[in-house]
């Protein structure tokens, strides 16, 4: 053979210093470049979509678009407000604040009802995403105000605010996921392979591909921009399948040596291993990649970002596993031999290397597939279709900053502020575009606007009218005395696009208007999710269908493929509704249920698992063929292959979930539901769909598994049969 996969395997044999100075020089290289060249974040335009995207357009070129604010507190540390003390320290704190470069306005201080609590509004300058960058300032001087009045209580709170929280939250749990992850996974590989060194290999590879794959995003950034969420998939898919595939390998080659019984040289064992898992490998990684390129089609900053890192640290991956890996091989296999002839010379029998013969474990497992096939079959699809039942009572939202956790400082105080202020507690924006010579009357129509929302319960008033300069923009906020994810603010909203513009602005010859705000934003990407939803999905199982199509010449292994991956997708979502959308499980995952799944979660697990899936698919059902090519009987090829190739997909599916599982203990809880359903989707595509699911199919079907074309049968010559193509 003289494939790519052989050719590349084969140098790095031959040169394996060389092979591995050039991977570090790589990995060097990618991080210096990223570092040189930065990243390109992405802007608050960037974010729009549907109405409220288009509302926040015409107040930018308006130039009334909202800014960011902050929200001093100032109270009593116990008892009654001393109000001389308390107004003391707001012109203090408003005289810092007006000294701020940072600062665009900071408003007159307003008392709460119950005269509680005194309140400073600051305005941020610039856009939204950079105003989390200068929150540091702020915080500084309401600090330094704090000290000059020990006796009161100030306390800052603010979309800024509350995204630093976030963002230093997410980076300790991170923190806390290596931890968990990277010691889990050393004990699963020291488990599989019995040797601390030939563990570690797997680890390293994927360490130094995600290094690699960091400065490679950061240069991709560029390109589609980065929206602070690559990083966290780099790690979290790098460590899954940048383990996964030099496992793959790593096994097959091991396999290899035990067969030969050192009548091979590590050069030759290598370039065997990347004759077949090798090029499983490669295989598996372009469905990873092509696959998770079908989230572009989601017309979303977020899942691009998301899609960018992904496959950056794939394609490293891969990579690592054709050039680093079979140089890291030569170099252990020669110190193996080198021992093993040290041994023979001294008359010591050689240590035997563990082969990949399957287990009475596995054997016991597939019993009921090779036994009964159609009641294994039967049963098993009776028990995933009960697990997608949940999906009925399906409902996607946007997490809004309401859902936050409380242990960030900046959501407890504007829990406070919410209690304090409930007039205040959510504000639409209407913004209106018509020509200059229409200004007067658009603005008796937003008069007449606020007037009707003053009498609705579902409102608590308006501010005044802004225009722009060109008398072309105007702009309205509305206040709704409701939490953002309450039904109220919903419903206000549903009032204001549907009943009360139409009435008032909706008369005004060619005006166009849009609501903006948080709740506009968090009812219309979900929307804009679920209309983009059938696209990314029937690219995903065209995409399936051709990969499999491609690695094994069958249509009915590629049907196969995209139902199962369907189904164990389906299967996982629901079982994420049953846990995430009760309170049952709570206490057990610690969070505090939202009654609904993230509206990013669903697209983003159909996407990353049909990928995933097709290690394990192609992984197996390549042992399988290779049998049938070799000319062992449909049925044979089928209990071999899958029995053969169960110890390492049970590993690699172990080494996942454990990576996936860590995104579990993260506060967010978006972060959490993706770790929840992928870990879940990852265990039922393992032992449930590609040990009694497929097998029992494939023995179902016999010969027609291969339609149209069956592999022609080779006659197997050496010790190893399996050096004919797979496919």
């Amino acid at each position: 053979m003289n494939t790519l996969t052989v050719r590349a395997a084969r140098w790095s044999a031959r040169h394996p210093w060389r092979a591995l100075l050039g991977w570090l020089l790589f990995v060097a290289l990618c991080l210096g470049v990223g570092s040189a060249v930065g990243t390109d974040s992405a802007k608050t335009a960037d974010y729009r979509v549907g109405e409220a995207g288009r509302a926040e357009a015409m107040a930018a070129d308006g130039h009334l678009e909202r800014l960011s604010t902050e929200q001093v507190l100032i109270s009593a540390r116990s008892g009654a407000l001393d109000e001389r003390a308390a107004a003391s320290a707001a012109r203090e704190l408003t005289t810092r604040m007006r000294g701020l470069p940072e600062v665009a306005h900071v408003a007159g201080p307003v008392r709460s009802p119950d005269g509680r609590i005194l309140m400073v509004e600051v305005s941020v300058k610039g856009e939204e995403r950079d105003a989390v960058d200068k929150v540091d300032a702020l915080l500084a001087q309401t600090a330094a105000v704090q000290k000059d009045h020990p006796g009161l209580l100030l306390e800052e709170t603010g979309s800024p605010s509350t995204s630093k929280g976030v963002d230093q939250q997410r980076d300790e749990d991170l923190a806390l996921s290596e931890k968990i992850t990277l010691p889990v996974t050393l004990l699963t590989l020291l488990a599989v392979f019995g040797s601390l060194t030939m563990a570690a290999v797997p680890l390293l590879l994927a360490l130094s591909s995600i290094a690699a794959a960091v400065g490679l995003a950061m240069v991709a950034s560029h390109l589609t921009p980065d929206t602070g969420v690559g990083t966290n998939v780099i790690l979290m898919i790098g460590l899954a399948v940048g383990v996964d595939y030099t496992l793959f390998h790593l096994k097959r080659e091991r396999e290899e040596r035990a067969r030969s019984g050192g009548r091979l040289s590590s050069e030759a064992l290598v370039e065997m291993a990347a004759a077949t898992s090798g090029r499983a490998v490669v295989v598996s990684g372009l469905a990873v990649v092509a696959s998770t390129a079908t989230l572009y089609l989601a017309s979303d900053v977020i899942f691009s970002s998301l899609a960018t890192g992904t496959v950056v640290v794939v394609l490293v991956a891969v990579a690592s596993s054709l050039t680093a890996l079979p140089a890291l091989l030569t170099v252990l296999g020669r110190r193996t031999e080198r021992r093993a002839r040290r041994r023979a010379a001294h008359g010591k029998p050689s240590r035997r290397i563990r082969g990949e013969n399957g287990g009475r474990f596995w054997s016991a497992l597939l019993r009921p597939a090779a036994r009964h096939p159609l009641a294994t079959l039967c049963a098993s699809l009776l028990a995933l279709l009960a697990l997608v039942l949940p999906l009925t009572g399906l409902k996607i939202t946007e997490m809004s900053r309401d859902t936050h956790s409380r242990a960030i400082p900046a959501m407890r105080v504007y829990d406070r502020l919410n209690d304090a202020f409930p007039e205040r507690r959510v504000t639409h924006q209407v913004v209106v575009r018509a020509s200059a010579a229409r200004s007067a009357e658009v603005g008796g129509e937003l008069r007449e606007l606020a007037r009707r929302v003053a009498g609705d319960p579902l409102f608590s008033g308006a501010s005044r009218i802004r225009t722009s300069a060109d008398h072309r923009t105007s702009a309205l906020e509305v206040r709704v005395p409701y939490l953002g994810n309450s039904p109220q603010a919903y419903d206000s909203l549903d009032r204001l696009r549907h009943g009360y513009l139409p009435a008032t602005v909706g008369k005004v010859a060619g005006a166009r208007y849009a609501v903006t705000g948080d709740v506009a934003r968090y009812t219309d990407y979900p929307a804009h999710q679920e209309s983009k939803l059938p696209l990314v999905l029937g690219a995903l199982l065209l995409v399936t269908f051709l990969m499999t199509l491609y690695a094994f010449r069958s249509v009915v292994l590629g049907l196969i493929g995209v139902v199962l991956n369907l189904l164990s997708a389906a299967a996982a979502l629901g079982l994420l509704v049953l846990v995430f959308q009760h309170t049952w499980a709570e206490g057990l995952l610690d969070f505090h249920s939202t009654g609904s799944i993230g509206s990013r979660v669903p697209l983003f697990l159909f996407v990353i698992l049909f990928g995933l899936s097709m290690d394990y698919q192609v992984f197996v059902v390549s042992r399988i063929r290779e049998a049938v090519l070799a000319g062992t009987p449909t049925r044979q090829a089928v209990l071999d292959g899958v029995r053969r190739s169960a110890s390492v997909v049970t590993s690699a599916a172990v080494v996942m979930t454990t990576v996936f599982v860590s995104f579990v203990f993260l506060h967010i809880i978006e972060m959490k539901q993706i770790g929840f359903v992928l870990a879940a989707a990852v265990l039922i595509d393992a032992f449930v769909v590609r040990v009694l699911v497929l097998p029992a199919a494939m023995l179902l079907l016999g010969e027609r598994t291969w339609w149209p074309v069956r592999p022609a049968r080779t006659a197997a010559t050496g010790p190893n049969p399996a050096l004919v193509d797979v496919g």
